[in-house]
């Protein structure tokens, strides 16, 4: 009796990142244009209840917010997933923060300039608890664009930290700023390893 070869199965590595960013900035839509599956989305209609605590001044119709998170995943090849997970952008939700974000590799945060200022609740999260990220400057239709430099000077965030424009209707786009992050954690490690 002949016995193929087997094969030593590959060791499949699991790894997370999180989509944060302000409300209505794109996080939903980044993580389904780059999801392989169907995205589990949480979403629920806007009521009145959110008047004065939402701001819906620069979203257009958006007529539903995400209230505990968005998930995708993405295989990379017979040895490496990515799993992303979406953050709920109003502050009401950030107690999930901590939850969504444990044992996170690295995040996105995605930025809208018309309300720049809605991100650094993330960009602050993320440095005060030494978490990777890159930030997605999303370009909305209509939206004014700005020289990366200025739009780093305004967040305040390290040289360190990759800038990227993006469309995150895209999934190239979205892909894009994901081999961002992983290449910046990458040379981080490069780093660490020859410092030590």
């Amino acid at each position: 009796m002949v016995h193929e070869a087997v094969r030593p199965r590959t060791r499949l590595v699991p790894v997370k990142f999180v989509v944060a960013g302000g409300f209505g900035v794109g996080k939903t839509t980044f993580v389904g244009a780059i999801s392989e599956i169907e995205p589990l989305r949480t979403e629920a209609a806007m009521t009145t209840a959110a008047t004065g605590i939402d701001d819906r001044t620069h979203v257009g119709a958006k007529t539903t917010t995400t209230v505990a998170l968005d998930f995708g995943r993405i295989t990379v090849d017979e040895s490496l997933v990515m799993y992303l997970f979406g953050t709920p952008g109003q502050d009401r939700f950030g107690f999930m923060w901590d939850d969504l974000c444990r044992g996170t590799l690295g995040a996105v945060v995605l930025v809208d300039t018309r309300r720049i200022d809605e991100c650094f609740p993330a960009i602050d999260y993320f440095e005060g608890r030494s978490v990777p990220f890159v930030v997605g400057v999303n370009n909305f239709d209509g939206a004014p664009r700005f020289p990366m430099d200025e739009v780093r000077d305004a967040l305040g965030v390290a040289e360190h930290v990759p800038l990227v424009e993006c469309d995150a209707r895209h999934k190239d786009s979205a892909k894009m700023i994901l081999l961002t992050l992983l290449e910046s954690l990458v040379a981080q490690a490069r780093m660490r390893e020859g410092g030590a």
